[in-house]
């Protein structure tokens, strides 16, 4: 049984920084790319970033890039998002998700479509 667990969500101010980290279990770990997406209230679930399954190619959305960075560790089966400079519209729950891995740059996809497995989600809210 797959499964992929997020954690380090939580309340911060505008300009904090939060670190997600995500835990997979069940699955061949380095055999996936991975990403983060995020859905919030009302909204079409977005992808922000994700990694190629070395870790050595990451990819980030516009709306996020110079702010987020994404890392994995295949020994561990994690991966971690960095989020710094935070503001309110960053407040959403974020999803790990494990998917394909495409034979061309950035060897990974924000696409939903290409996701295999979804974690539970962790919250992130920015609020002052």
């Amino acid at each position: 049984q797959v499964q992929l667990v997020e954690s380090g969500g939580g309340l911060v101010q505008p300009g904090g920084s939060l670190r997600l980290s995500c835990t997979g279990s069940g699955l061949t770990f380095d055999g996936y790319a991975m990403a983060w997406f995020r859905q919030a209230p009302g909204k079409e679930r977005e992808g922000v970033s994700c990694i190629s399954k070395s870790g050595t190619t990451p990819y980030y959305a516009n709306s996020v890039k110079g702010r987020i960075t994404i890392s994995r560790d295949n020994a561990k089966n994690k991966i971690y998002l960095q989020m710094n400079n935070l503001k309110p519209e960053d407040t959403a729950m974020y999803y790990c998700a494990a998917g394909v891995s495409p034979r061309r740059w950035p060897f990974c996809s924000l696409g939903r479509e290409d996701v295999n497995y979804w974690g539970q989600g962790t919250q992130v809210t920015v609020s002052s």
